[in-house]
């Protein structure tokens, strides 16, 4: 009799080394993980307890299959325990809902062959009635220590998978119900256009109806393939001509300026090919100081950059910090560079408690706050708090405080950038 298991997918994971130092969710839905557990976690020390152990390296090789994913983990004592946590699957009808909404939308496919899950995808799965991340309660554990709630282990297991899933989101899909195998080959079916339609019987006398010939449209020969996208922008026209320029023209700046347009356009036409038709553009029109470090991002020659720094309202050396800071995260990394006020009593007490929950006693660094900042006592690394609650690394060079990395969500991280230990 054949085992009625065997058709089940099912993925094993070795163990991951130690993670000192560094956070575990890097990405937001790996981020959106963990916030499951920490939220419905009754007890917020077997929580500590958990990335203490998942930060050390006593999470076994985590098994992942749908509904459930497994491992077995050692306490300090050197006991160990088999730890599971429970999610539901989704349903027939709404797996029948997810796989119309990505085949709708070719954008969220490509997004998921390249190991990402884009804020996009699950808000367009929700509005189809179709929950992909885990909310408050949906992480139900299982232990062999008798724990009635998350314990150290289940929660350490929790903590493995949040790395785990900032690799690969079809692991989350799993837990769902579908290997990533039989997602890709239902997708490919979907895809596959319907079978060519009856011609339409057309009529010497009265020609064919607009309703009729609009319904069998289907019949018509495809588009052509779109021509493919250049792997570099074009270049523009060269301004060095016998002609002299008229007065007060800079063929320089102009040529410089034509370039940066070309990359512009080149960069806007391969993020929306990748993203689909569907890609939502959330960028918000920039200042003039913001533009002008945007452009000095192109190298320009000196006398271009020496315009450009004025334009900007720095100094040679302020442009390069704010290019930097442009390079790791456009305008958000460009405010934490110049912000220098005051934080809100509710933002500063939500990033107190994310510094006391982001090492164990014995490894946090002593900082010392001001503003927006927390600077290593005696060192030479600080961390800045951004107005969307990511943290941004700093390392001070040449007496400057320098931007040091992009931005995590995890001061831990951050700081270990700016360390220059990831």
């Amino acid at each position: 009799m054949s085992d009625p298991y065997d058709n089940i997918p099912e993925r094993t994971f070795a163990a991951l080394p130690p993670a000192s130092g560094r956070g575990f969710a890097q990405t937001w839905w790996g981020q959106a993980w963990l916030k499951a557990l920490e939220d419905a976690a009754l007890d917020s020390e077997q929580v500590k307890t958990g990335r203490r152990l998942a930060r050390a390296g006593a999470v076994g090789a985590v098994t992942v299959r749908p509904g459930r994913i497994t491992a077995v983990v050692q306490d300090r004592d050197h006991t160990s325990h088999r730890a599971d946590v429970l999610l539901q699957e989704l349903s027939e009808d709404q797996w029948d809902r997810f796989l119309g909404m990505a085949v709708e939308r070719a954008g969220h496919i490509a997004a998921l062959l390249d190991r990402e899950m884009p804020p996009h995808l699950v808000e367009d799965a929700a509005a189809a009635g179709v929950e992909l991340l885990p909310g408050l309660g949906d992480l139900e554990p299982e232990c062999d220590c008798d724990a009635w709630d998350h314990c150290g282990h289940t929660a350490a297991l929790c903590y493995q998978v949040a790395r785990l899933l900032d690799q690969d989101p079809f692991v989350l899909l799993l837990m769902r119900g579908r290997g990533e195998r039989e997602l890709l080959d239902e997708l490919q079916v979907r895809s596959v256009p319907p079978a060519e339609a009856a011609p339409v019987q057309r009529s010497a006398d009265t020609g064919v109806e607009a309703a009729e010939a609009y319904a069998a449209g289907e019949i018509l020969p495809p588009l052509p393939a779109a021509p493919p996208v250049p792997a570099e922008p074009g270049l523009p026209p060269s301004l060095d001509t016998e002609t002299e320029p008229a007065p007060g023209v800079d063929p320089a700046a102009l040529e410089f300026l034509a370039t940066q347009a070309a990359r512009e356009a080149h960069r806007l036409l391969v993020e929306a090919l990748r993203a689909g038709h569907e890609q939502r553009s959330t960028e918000a029109e920039l200042t003039l100081p913001q533009d002008a470090v945007r452009l000095a991002s192109g190298a320009p020659e000196a006398s271009v950059a020496v315009r450009l720094a004025e334009g900007a309202g720095r100094d040679r050396e302020g442009l390069a910090l704010a290019v930097r800071a442009w390079e790791y995260g456009g305008v958000p990394a460009l405010d934490v560079l110049e912000a220098d006020g005051p934080m809100e009593a509710e933002t500063l007490a939500r990033a107190r408690a994310a510094l006391e929950s982001a090492w164990e006693e014995d490894e946090r660094p002593p900082l010392r706050a001001s503003r927006n900042r927390w600077t290593v006592v005696g060192g030479r690394t600080q961390l800045r708090l951004g107005t969307d609650g990511r943290w941004w690394p700093y390392r001070k060079e040449r007496g400057r405080w320098a931007p040091a990395g992009p931005a995590s969500q995890d001061p831990a991280t951050a700081l270990a950038l700016a360390e220059g230990r990831e």
